[in-house]
């Protein structure tokens, strides 16, 4: 597909596309990164027998320069998105069509928000989500979706006539506190009361160290891949990432994570894994090989919170779902998706169930935003 000077095509990787280019269009979040999309074609985690088949659209300047992109794969299931739409493929397969392979614009198995579309000019979010369409329309794909969409690129998905949807997460937001106390001080006392004896709690006997850059060393990594396989297999049945993957994580990315572990006598039964953004701090794998009460709330969310403190971020973003956390400061956030479907009639079914699903959100978020821990004014 060209458009004038400029040319829209499919890759057949985001590792064939050059770093530099990529990453200059990705704006440091670090989840559409070049390395963190690469880290996952090579160590397995996408690709053949997977069900999330790389196949980045660009757009090429007359220079043959990327101008802009977005991390697309064709997906033969729903899962590892965290935006359901499982729903739809049974309703859409019953009444006599094929929903797989669609379509999708996400960072894989990664519930956090950032940009979708990878633009050195906004002009160019039109033509890309033509091309999007270009090539489901042209392959019998039953429809197109980007997940986890930052909010100020919703108006150009909207634009282009794809269909929002709403979801509800719980994000912590700093407004200026020097520590965790100055944070304590703005909820009601009891909550406070409450904090204070989770985190003595889960600190009483043993050490819990915050690891990053080169002092992630590779027993870490190998008592955390403990820890995310006995996470993965009781919420998914299986681990999304590969082994091969956190060595990766750890030899390119090593100063954008932060990996905290709980140790007895030295070693590690427990860790949490964030990474870490321009301005925000991203929590995505916990796991442990023995429980103690309160210990996920530590790792989890007020080290998170300490982390984000010292390093000046703006929020603490604690992956999907969770009402738990709620109680922790953490408060409830509207995440976006932007979905484009090729058969009219399916269409604006999709169409009605979200506007009813938009405003049941909006109640929701409402009810919650009443139950936070913060003191009343």
């Amino acid at each position: 597909m060209s458009n004038g000077e400029l040319i829209a095509k499919i890759a057949g990787s985001v590792g064939a596309l050059p770093k530099d280019q990529w990453d200059a269009l990705a704006g440091g979040n670090p989840f559409v990164s070049w390395d963190f999309l690469t880290i996952l074609e090579e160590s397995g985690s996408v690709g053949p027998g997977t069900g999330w088949q790389a196949v980045p659209i660009i757009i090429e300047g007359a220079d043959g320069t990327l101008a802009g992109a977005m991390p697309s794969y064709l997906k033969g299931h729903s899962q590892g998105e965290y935006v359901f739409d499982h729903g739809w493929a049974d309703a859409y397969e019953r009444a006599g069509g094929q929903y797989y392979p669609k379509l999708q614009i996400a960072a894989p198995f990664t519930p956090a928000t950032g940009p979708r579309l990878l633009l050195s000019d906004p002009s160019l979010a039109a033509p890309l989500l033509q091309a999007a369409e270009t090539l489901c329309a042209g392959n019998g794909f039953s429809s197109a979706h980007a997940t986890f969409v930052e909010p100020a690129q919703m108006q150009l998905f909207e634009a282009a006539g794809w269909m929002p949807r709403s979801d509800l997460q719980f994000h912590w937001t700093n407004r200026g506190y020097a520590n965790f106390d100055a944070f304590l001080g703005q909820l009601s006392s009891r909550k406070r009361r409450t904090l204070r004896k989770e985190r003595a709690a889960a600190q009483e006997g043993g050490e819990i160290v915050c690891l990053t850059g080169d002092a992630i060393r590779p027993e870490h990594w190998d008592a955390f891949w403990l820890f995310y396989q006995d996470t993965g297999a009781r919420k998914w049945g299986s681990p999304y990432l590969t082994r091969e993957a956190f060595d990766l994580f750890g030899e390119r990315m090593g100063d954008r994570l932060l990996l905290v572990l709980a140790l007895d006598d030295g070693e590690p039964f427990a860790g949490a894994l964030n990474f870490i953004g321009p301005d925000a701090l991203y929590g995505r794998y916990w796991g442990c090989s023995r429980d103690k009460p309160f210990l996920h709330f530590e790792l989890c969310y007020y080290q998170a919170i300490d982390a984000a403190i010292e390093l000046g971020l703006a929020r603490v973003e604690a992956g999907a779902q969770g009402g738990h956390k709620l109680a922790r400061g953490y408060e409830p956030v509207e995440t976006w998706s932007a979905h484009w479907i090729a058969d009219p009639g399916f269409r604006e079914a999709v169409s009605d169930f979200l506007d009813r699903e938009r405003h049941g959100v909006a109640q929701d978020r409402n009810f919650l935003e009443t139950r936070t821990p913060f003191r009343k004014a």
